[in-house]
């Protein structure tokens, strides 16, 4: 029994650093100009969904949803088209890579910008969720979050999937 318990101690704590191991290798992949390492860490689908839900609650307050054949309409539903083609050519691997260097950079300011020194806060939201605050609260901070996602591969992995500047 005491055997048991000591196995489930120890993956509550592998558990727990888990994340912080996913920080360390997006340090590390923030370091290099090349992106296939941080492309694996990045789940693109999921910012930019992230992104254009933000941006529509944005225009829910600028054009208000009403009749689609009104101008006012026509205006919101080319919008949106134009905001779905415009994200997917925005927001791509170099673009994570830059902004979390220049988020990095004027946190810490140094260069090059190493992740691990710019992060003010890490910590889960939930089991599967955790998140990274990059600078002092008061002074507008970037939050990334990271999601345990199940990919190819047999065990899941923590991956970007949203970044709030």
């Amino acid at each position: 029994m005491r055997y048991l318990v000591y196995l489930l101690l120890f993956v509550l704590i592998a558990f727990g650093v888990w994340p912080y191991y996913a920080i360390f290798r997006l340090d590390s992949a923030l370091s290099q100009e090349d992106t296939t390492e941080l492309a694996k860490l990045v789940d693109l689908p999921a910012i930019r969904h992230n992104f254009k839900t933000r941006v529509a609650a944005g225009a829910d307050q600028l054009l208000p949803p009403i009749d689609p054949k009104s101008t006012m309409g026509w205006i919101r539903q080319n919008l949106e088209r134009l905001g779905d083609s415009a994200l997917e050519q925005a927001i791509t691997v170099p673009w994570v890579r830059d902004t979390l260097r220049q988020s990095v950079a004027e946190a810490t300011h140094q260069n090059p910008p190493y992740l691990l020194s710019g992060i003010d806060f890490a910590f889960f939201e939930s089991y599967n969720r955790f998140l990274i605050r990059i600078g002092d609260l008061g002074h507008n901070p970037t939050h990334v979050r990271l999601s345990l996602e199940w990919s190819d591969a047999k065990i899941p992995e923590w991956k970007i999937t949203d970044i709030i500047r």
